[in-house]
């Protein structure tokens, strides 16, 4: 019997489909995922065969409950092991997604947290079911959120929202992430796909060289949120201590064992 790929790829016209694919871990980011999701990306933005790309989850609950901490890449590939060696998979991936030469869209087709909410936002356009719910956990979790991933979501939702999305830790309806600008659009289920193909295939048929111009153009201007190479370093010194706290591991206890955390702030 042959194994699923962790990442299903299919083409049809301009328009390419990427299908988290691991529903028994409701779609978690394991580095193999990630480093399938870079190497399909490149692929098509070299090729230029594929003008607008879809991002969804497996089955009907989850675009993806975020990043897989107990995933280890197993039977991989020696052009996968390598990208491992050099990069960091979520980083890579959440750059590849972001920087992809012509439109992307996320398609919520269920719950959207953490890493993977992450993932949808580094997409040009959220459209979700209207069962969707989305948060940022890291708080919960005693985690400090890297800075390039809270800038991501600074560029999408302002800061206001961002604030609001990471100090509180809060699930958000999907009638709340359309309000706050986290998604683009709401349907119902039944019509999730058919929208969002739809919007796709439009999208793809607009001139190409002005979909990747625009694009690059908005991103250029997005940039102007930097962190100052100080700013950066005092940056991943937070981000360390935040991994080398006491309050991470109680906060990784708490989630397993299913209670209420105890921070001590250590």
């Amino acid at each position: 019997m042959t194994e699923e790929p962790v990442l299903k790829q299919s083409v049809e016209g301009r328009v390419g489909t990427l299908i988290l694919n691991r529903p028994e871990r409701r779609n978690a980011l394991s580095p193999e995922l990630l480093i399938e999701l870079h190497v399909a990306l490149t692929r098509w933005a070299d090729s230029g065969e594929v003008r607008c790309v879809v991002i969804t989850g497996s089955g009907d609950d989850a675009f993806s409950s975020g990043y897989d901490l107990t995933a280890i890449p197993t039977e991989i590939t020696p052009e996968t092991a390598d990208i491992l060696k050099n990069h960091n998979p979520l980083e890579l991936a959440l750059s590849t997604v972001k920087n992809f030469p012509y439109p992307t869209i996320a398609m919520w087709n269920g719950y959207c947290y953490g890493a993977g909410l992450n993932l949808s936002v580094c997409c040009d356009m959220r459209i979700a079911s209207d069962h969707a719910k989305a948060g940022m956990p890291p708080a919960r979790l005693g985690i400090v959120y890297h800075p390039e991933g809270l800038r991501q979501f600074v560029e999408v939702v302002g800061f206001a929202v961002a604030k609001e999305l990471f100090l509180t830790a809060r699930t958000f309806t999907a009638a709340e992430c359309l309000q706050k600008g986290l998604v683009n659009r709401l349907v119902p289920p039944e019509l999730l796909v058919e929208t969002t193909m739809r919007l796709a295939r439009e999208t793809a048929a607009n001139a190409p060289l002005s979909l990747r111009h625009t694009k690059r153009i908005l991103h250029m201007l997005a940039g102007s949120v930097r962190l100052t190479p100080e700013q950066e370093k005092e940056a991943e010194a937070l981000v360390a201590e935040g991994f080398n706290s006491d309050d991470l591991k109680e906060g990784q206890a708490a989630f397993l064992e299913k209670r209420p955390p105890k921070f001590t702030g250590k």
